[in-house]
């Protein structure tokens, strides 16, 4: 199969890996010149994976016209530039395509979901389906050929499968969920307890202390999905705990490392002056808080973070509020 990568960043280098390990014809476009030349001609990503040799049959180019006869495109960009790449396929693309989302989170505007978003966007006579491809995994992780599993979800089973089928080998295994209400609301909801885990760490709080804000925030993003007709069992699942788990423990987590920079100087003002990277947790904080606030769903962590990020609160003052809560059953 043909596959277009949209988007040169870890993540979409590392996909286009998995690909192109599973004798797939993919190609990288990207606007930054030097990552393209990196890609292509010395077969390494350098800015993002050190001294990593990548499949040499991973082709890159800035040219987008050159790669618009795709039968797969991957979005392996950040939520703010979706709706602009999309755009770009209208203009580049003749053919059919099926359209995979790998991003988690929300429009900045509307707070629509990601594959809401896509279908209103791509022109119909262009779009095949949108399937979302997420779950708990770290490019640093896939690049390396680590064993990772993900979820490829959509209501029509048969994209799904597509997907499951492209992407799946001995070290990346996929599995189908049709409820992309759960799925895409959990991924995006969890970078937001991410960056409250790293608060944590950096505050010096120990284990207990992370146990119960996991626990706690899988309770968040299911009310907040099952409010919107999400299933249950789905934060049980890749997209829920899984990812949960991962990106609040790990390193590798740019949510995690945000809060840990935001909990050391127990204030956010360190993180607004320094930060350059994509956090996507940071504008999923805004958008949960304003559309939880709006219908009336209870997210207290998700509260808090916002407060720490965009009305100046001390992340210790805000542990302390969320622990003098009313108390309640579980």
């Amino acid at each position: 199969m043909k596959v277009t990568v949209i988007g040169s960043g870890s993540w979409g280098t590392a996909l286009a890996q998995v690909l192109a390990d599973n004798l797939h014809d993919v190609t990288i476009w990207g606007k930054d010149l030097d990552e393209v030349v990196d890609i292509h001609m010395y077969h390494q990503n350098e800015k993002y994976f050190p001294g990593v040799h990548i499949n040499e049959d991973v082709k890159a180019t800035n040219d987008l016209s050159l790669v618009a006869d795709a039968e797969m495109v991957i979005l392996a960009v950040p939520t703010a530039a979706i709706e602009d790449v999309c755009l770009l396929i209208n203009q580049h693309f003749t053919r059919k395509v099926l359209v995979v989302s790998v991003a988690k989170g929300f429009h900045p505007v509307t707070h629509k979901r990601l594959s809401v978003v896509i279908r209103e966007t791509v022109k119909p006579e262009i779009l095949d389906d949108v399937v979302s491809l997420i779950g708990p995994s770290h490019a640093e992780e896939v690049v390396l050929r680590l064993l990772t599993t993900i979820n490829a979800v959509c209501e029509n089973e048969e994209s799904s499968i597509r997907v499951q089928q492209a992407f799946s080998n001995n070290y990346f295994r996929v599995y189908r969920n049709t409820d992309v209400i759960g799925a895409e609301t959990g991924v995006a909801i969890k970078n937001i307890i991410a960056i409250a885990s790293g608060i944590l760490s950096g505050l010096g709080l120990g284990d207990n202390a992370r146990a119960a804000l996991m626990t706690r925030g899988l309770a968040e993003m299911s009310r907040y999905g099952i409010y919107f007709g999400a299933k249950p069992e789905t934060y049980l699942g890749l997209t829920g705990v899984g990812d949960l788990i991962v990106t609040c423990t790990s390193v590798h987590s740019r949510n995690f490392q945000a809060g840990l920079m935001i909990g050391k100087s127990d204030s956010a003002k360190s993180f607004w002056e320094n930060n350059t990277k994509t956090v996507e947790g940071v504008k999923a904080a805004k958008v949960i808080f304003e559309e939880a606030h709006k219908l009336d769903i209870s997210m207290p962590i998700t509260e808090q973070v916002y407060k720490v990020l965009y009305e100046n609160a001390i992340p210790s003052q805000s542990i302390l509020e969320l622990m003098k809560r009313e108390l309640k059953a579980e």
